[in-house]
């Protein structure tokens, strides 16, 4: 579906179809306070929509006009609410209409209402609309991977429409493009915790552990895989705390000397549910204080939050109160 009937450029007025049709104004009182410059056409195209909505005219030249108007306005809800009860009124292509709103999405890739409208449409096609729904976000995704519609339409679609099967593929792709691409980590959780496929977060949980490790190894400074690694243990701190590949994870991290705040902030966390740290973790906190802490501060817990207040000084407030609000058994 185009904007306007294919060969059209004329204004509404000086079409044959509209000559029946009393165009509607726009009603602002009599006496607007602050009145809008609105463009010639736009004004026209709203009039003649005004007053096919006002009839509830719902034929192909409704259809059509709604078209220009979301063309000119692509957030009128209005609009795309009427055109909805139009499709349905006419038993239209709703394929088709998924061509017309991916031309609308072009640019207007986080405007609400079209991802409402798509959805709609979908939810009509049942499964058949499930791999071109895939495929839109994911070419929505190319574009702009933190389009937080994109994402939710996606998720909405998998649970709804299925097509579970590559999805974890996917998530892998999008973190060999960018390890720091937050929303795919999100993505992948998503995943492991929802798909029917795959067994559960506990089912999932050590093979997701190693991939997770294995990004902290490489990129430590990327605050995602950390949380992520804390996620794969919902509900389970014991087990988290328990997990060699965690502890680890924070001392090899420590040793080297470099991006340490999310491996001292992890193990600070560990050390608060219990964790019992080896010589070799105090000795790489010990490493990493300056000549400007105390050096005889025997407690680690307490040292990995003045390394923190050093280290992080944006958040020097937030570990000074984590200093002063340590358990009895960190002590």
């Amino acid at each position: 579906m185009e904007w306007k009937e294919e060969g059209e450029e004329r204004p509404l007025s000086q079409r044959p179809e509209w000559s029946d049709v009393t165009p509607v104004p726009q009603d602002d009182g009599p006496n607007p306070v602050v009145p809008i410059a609105y463009k010639d056409d736009f004004t026209e195209t709203m009039d003649y929509f005004r007053a096919v909505y006002f009839a509830d005219e719902r034929s192909l030249r409704s259809l059509h006009v709604t078209a220009e108007a979301i063309h000119m306005n692509a957030g009128n809800y209005t609009v795309w609410h009427f055109r909805r009860l139009i499709l349905e009124a006419l038993n239209a292509d709703l394929h088709e209409e998924l061509n017309f709103i991916k031309k609308v999405a072009n640019g207007n890739p986080k405007n609400y209402q079209i991802w409402h409208h798509r959805r709609w449409v979908a939810e009509k096609l049942g499964s058949d609309a499930t791999s071109k729904e895939l495929d839109f976000t994911k070419k929505i995704l190319s574009l702009d991977a933190k389009n937080y519609h994109a994402w939710s339409h996606r998720q909405w679609v998998l649970q709804e429409l299925g097509g579970w099967e590559d999805e974890l593929d996917y998530c892998k792709q999008l973190l060999e493009d960018d390890i720091f691409n937050n929303s795919a980590w999100n993505q992948r959780y998503f995943v492991i915790t929802k798909s029917p496929f795959l067994g559960g977060l506990e089912a999932m949980r050590e093979s997701e552990v190693n991939y997770t490790v294995g990004a902290i190894i490489a990129k430590p400074e990327n605050e995602s895989p950390w949380r992520y690694l804390r996620g794969l243990y919902k509900d389970d701190a014991q087990s988290w705390v328990n997990d060699p590949q965690v502890s680890s994870a924070c001392l090899t991290v420590l040793s080297a000397k470099r991006n340490t705040v999310f491996a001292l902030s992890t193990l600070l966390d560990l050390l608060c549910h219990g964790f019992q740290p080896s010589q070799d973790f105090i000795n790489a906190v010990d490493a990493l204080k300056t000549p400007d802490l105390d050096q005889s501060d025997s407690n680690l817990a307490t040292a990995v939050c003045s390394v923190l207040g050093h280290m992080d000084p944006m958040r020097v407030n937030y570990w000074a109160w984590r200093k002063n609000k340590l358990p009895a058994q960190t002590a």
